[in-house]
Order: C-alpha cells, then structure tokens, then sequence
C-alpha cells in the first residue's frame, strides 16, 4: 500500500493576523483581541494575537479575562473580511495542488494530500510546505503553521504539538516519530479529538498517556466508550484509516439543517417564543433556496446558566415532508408550548431540520390543498429573491419589527458574529 503524505496547514491566530495585517502591524509583536465591544466585557474574544498568548492570556478568553495591566487593541469582528482572506489563502493552495487534494477543515485550517507532488515540483515535503507558507504570507501577511504526516492524524498532530516549537513552523510525524516523541505527552487533550470529557474519564482509570492507552485492554475502552474506543485505539498508536478521497467520497447516510443563537440577555417565555418563529421563517427559507423538504423537528430550549436546569428537548414529526412556514411554524409553536419552562429565563434556542431530502420527495397529505401549497412556495421563493439582490432585511415579517424581536440585527451577522464592512 502506497504511503500517503499529507500537509496540514494552519493560519497563525486568523482572525486577530487579518486585523493586524488590515492596520499595517506585525501581528506576532501587537497586542490585539477580536470581539465585539457592543456585547460588554463577558463577550468571547474569537481570537488574540500571539504576542498576547506569549503572556499567558488563554485563546478564547472572555474580556474580563484579559489582566487590566495589558495595553491591546480591541477589533470588532469582521466576518465577510477574514472569509475573504480565506479565500486569498485557498487560490494559493490551488497554485500548487489540485482541488481534489485540499480538504478545508475550517476557515484557517486545511488538509493537502501532496503524496504525488514532490515527484512533480522535485521537492521533499518539508520544502513544498515552506514555499507553500512563504506564499501565504505574501500574498495576504499572514504568518502560517504547517504539520507533515504519513496520514491525516499524525499531519494534525504535528501540527498542533510539534509545529508550535519548531523555528520554521513545521512539525512532522510518522508512526515511528510520534511513538518515539509524544507517547508519554501530557496533557492528553494537546491531541487532536481528545477533549476535556474524555480525559477527564480516561483519567479516573488512571490512564493519563497515549502509551496508556495503547498499553490498556481494548476490552476495558470499548467498555468506557463504546464504538468510539476503536478511534482512541487507533489515534494511540498513531494509526488512522481515513484518507483524502474517503472524505471526498463521504455522503451522510441522513441530513439536517438548523440553526440556533446564544442571547445576550434573559429572555421570558413569550419573547423567545417570537425569537423562535423567527428562526422558523429562516430555516424555512434555507430549505426553500436548497430545494429540501423537512419529515420532523427538533428544538432545544436552554436556560439561564443561574437556574442550574438542564436545557429543555422535543422533537415532533410533520403531517408530510415540506418546507412550509405555516406548518412548520405552527409545528414548532406547539412543541415549544409543551417542552419549555414558562417560569424560567430562556439564554439559548435550536431548531433542527430531520430527515432533510429533496422537494421531489414531498408528499402532500389528506388536509393540504396542492393549490395553496403551490402559492406558498411561489412566495417563499420571491421572498427568497428579492433578500439576495437587495439584502435580507429587504423584506421582513411584521413580528421581526417588534422590540423583542432579533431577525434584523441576526441578517447583519455572518456565522453568528458581526460582518464588518
């Protein structure tokens, strides 16, 4: 069997690098936090750059956090911004490779299979990653991190463990490498999907190492996590199966659409049920652009972290599959009615899509009338053009004008956070 080389590339601190580079600074010597001033100081901040990581202060901190000692530049999030240097940094990528081989983790991360292209541009790998770098950064000033492995885990691996202390930025493991170097590494969670949960309980049984790991009875971790021990097995002694063209190839077995938001205040019963038809008209209209239909919902309803209740969960099926807002609305309505708390304040709503297909797959049922479902969906979808040419808050419900209401200031943010300009 062929072995495989893959580059896992990382974007140095993206969103605090863009800010840096937009301003004419040197993001590894300024001191800079994006977040967003209008949320006060309990906001997240998405991102510091690394002089203020050199300090000590932890990524992701809250304002607060942030010792009052430390001069910084605050940056409200620019959202469209950084995804357009995202883009810059991909048609770099596309110099070198072809789209088949970059898989893009997330905004600042991404996986190149560059097994056939040392032969090609007559480099070893650790050189094609440095040219790759070097273009990066003068194509868009922003400082890269770079992991080689011999599969998907260990390029990872190398990257967040390894990458971090090399001059050059670079870290590469084999199967070999990684036993020898990082068998005995602590903590656990440095490694790529082990998160606090799982150590916390890989801890109790006083397994602390990935050589614990791969030393423990596969018996006793199937009985503490089931399917998933094969995973931790495997990433224990550095094995990984998947490849590039297993992800290319991957299709869902079912699929969803959903959306949710974290609120800024303690909302009441009633004004998180308006927030709620809200998403509903959105989710509707999702489904609409992506030609889907929808079988069944889900909400979640959570509460204000003070209360210490567990949030509130209810999932109901649809008289047919559609991507009506009057069903789909007046399902949600009712299920929220009978799931969620009146006497507590509400800091988190999710809606879920299940069991998405396409609109050919829908079916009307014994009470819906073709003729008005026809003109629903005629609207929908004239609603759904005039929002793109002339902006989303182009059209709105006479809810979304309402003081409660938060579907105006939601179409101004991408991902959640603020757009910029």
């Amino acid at each position: 069997m062929e072995e495989k080389t893959y580059l896992c590339i990382d974007l140095k601190s993206f969103y605090a690098s863009v800010e840096c580079v937009e301003r004419g600074l040197d993001p590894m010597t300024t001191n800079l936090a994006v977040a967003d001033p209008e949320r006060g100081r309990g906001t997240v901040c998405l991102a510091i750059s690394p002089s203020m990581k050199a300090l000590g202060i932890r990524n992701r901190c809250r304002v607060y956090e942030i010792p009052e000692k430390v001069e910084y530049i605050m940056a409200p999030p620019r959202m469209n911004l950084y995804i357009a240097y995202a883009a810059d940094v991909y048609a770099v990528y596309l110099k070198y490779l072809a789209k088949e081989d970059i898989h893009v983790y997330s905004v600042d991360e991404a996986f190149l299979d560059i097994t056939h292209y040392g032969s090609l541009y007559r480099m070893g790998a650790g050189e094609l990653a440095e040219r790759i770098m070097a273009e990066i950064k003068e194509e868009t000033g922003i400082t890269a991190t770079a992991g080689i492995g011999t599969n998907l885990y260990l390029a990872k691996v190398a990257l967040d463990i390894m990458a971090k202390h090399a001059v050059d930025h670079i870290g590469f493991l084999d199967e070999e490498q990684y036993r020898k170097t990082l068998w005995d590494h602590r903590p656990l969670t440095d490694f790529w999907r082990v998160g606090a949960g799982t150590a916390k309980r890989l801890g109790r049984a006083g397994i602390r190492t990935m050589r614990e790991i791969a030393r423990t009875d596969e018996e006793v971790l199937y009985g503490m996590f089931g399917v998933d021990a094969e995973l931790l097995v495997d990433h224990a002694w550095g094995r990984e199966s998947a490849t590039m063209e297993d992800i290319r190839n991957y299709r869902p077995k079912s699929r969803s659409v959903s959306c949710g938001q974290v609120l800024l205040r303690d909302y009441t019963y009633r004004e998180a049920g308006l927030l709620l038809r809200e998403m509903a008209d959105s989710i509707c209209l999702d489904l609409t652009d992506q030609g889907l239909v929808t079988k069944s919902l889900t909400i979640t309803v959570g509460y204000s972290y003070e209360t210490g209740i567990k949030p509130s969960s209810g999932t109901v099926p649809l008289p047919a599959a559609t991507d009506s807002y009057r069903v789909i609305s007046a399902r949600a309505v009712r299920l929220y009615e009978r799931i969620s708390r009146r006497d507590l304040p509400i800091r988190r709503l999710h809606m879920t899509c299940n069991g998405v297909a396409d609109e050919a797959y829908e079916q009307y049922d014994l009470f819906t009338e073709p003729q008005e479902r026809e003109r629903e969906q005629r609207m929908q979808r004239t609603v759904l053009e005039i929002k793109k040419r002339f902006g989303k808050n182009a059209l709105l419900r006479g809810m979304d004008l309402m003081e409660e209401a938060n579907a105006r200031e939601r179409n101004r943010l991408t991902g959640g956070h603020r757009s910029g300009v």
